[in-house]
């Protein structure tokens, strides 16, 4: 004989066979007098974050367990544990990591909507999850999807790196950048920037064409201090971020930060302490 169950029975068993994982609770409404926004100082950069500039006008202390940052625009890294008593004030900076833009290779996206997300608690209540809605567009963020999306669409088409041969000369290194074919088209290498503390010469500008049937160009450059008081090298934390400016089959100029690997770096802080008389 057939058994019926009951529909409240039916529902049961049809909730078990799903995920095994609770769904999120729905977020609630930040509290009142508590906004967000967005920054990025220089030092965050090259780490690839950003602060969440957290305003808090009540007298009432927020407690963030975690923030995180999720748009379509970057990919979703976990909550960052902060672990932060906001009181009143004007301003308190959370620092997290951001993901890698989401780009395509049809040309520059633009930037989509954004939410802060965190889990946080006012007061003596528990905490809860709450959303903030990030101004649309973002300018922060429109800016960073522009350059990362700008250089991923040069690395579709070449690699530009620093060469392994370098070679002091009085007070001036001497060496190559290399762009090496990844994929069609011809590539102009339009100029290259100097740094916070480097400063590049080159023969010419544009610096070099890499047609569509070459594998493989080197460009002179040659580099030079740019600053000799000692706070300088304490504080490099842009030194080696070379900017590139590229476009390929005559289209856009791009930019595409170069940075030498670490065993160049280390020869290139010395030579500069040398050149600088601090060696």
């Amino acid at each position: 004989m057939k058994r019926i169950l009951p529909p409240f029975a039916m529902i049961a068993l049809l909730a078990g066979c799903g995920s095994s994982e609770p769904a999120p609770p729905p977020p609630t409404d930040p509290p009142a007098g508590v906004s967000v926004s967005l920054a990025q100082w220089r030092s965050d950069e090259p780490a690839h974050a950003l602060q969440v500039a957290v305003r808090n006008t009540g007298d009432t202390p927020v407690h963030f367990a975690d923030v995180q940052l999720v748009t379509p625009s970057f990919a979703t890294l976990p909550a960052e544990r902060t672990d932060a008593v906001i009181k009143k004030t004007e301003r308190t900076d959370l620092r997290i990591p951001y993901g890698a833009a989401n780009c395509s290779p049809k040309g520059l996206p633009q930037v989509r909507p954004a939410t802060v997300v965190a889990h946080l608690a006012t007061g003596s209540q528990p905490p809860r999850r709450v959303v903030f809605q990030v101004p649309h567009p973002d300018p922060l963020l429109a800016r960073l999807l522009r350059d990362e999306c700008s250089e991923f669409l040069v690395k579709q088409a070449v690699s530009i790196e620093f060469g392994p041969e370098w070679t002091e000369s009085g007070k001036v290194m001497k060496g190559d950048l290399v762009i090496t074919r990844r994929g069609p088209g011809a590539v102009a290498l339009n100029d290259v920037g100097g740094t916070t503390h480097y400063i590049v010469t080159v023969e010419r500008r544009p610096l070099g064409l890499l047609g569509a049937g070459s594998q493989r160009l080197e460009v002179p450059v040659e580099l030079t201090p740019g600053r000799c008081d000692p706070h300088a090298f304490a504080e490099a934390k842009k030194a080696f971020l070379f900017p590139a400016r590229a476009s390929v089959d005559g289209g856009e100029e791009r930019v595409v930060i170069v940075t030498p690997p670490k065993p160049l770096q280390d020869r290139l802080i010395a030579y500069a302490m040398r050149a600088c008389g601090l060696g």
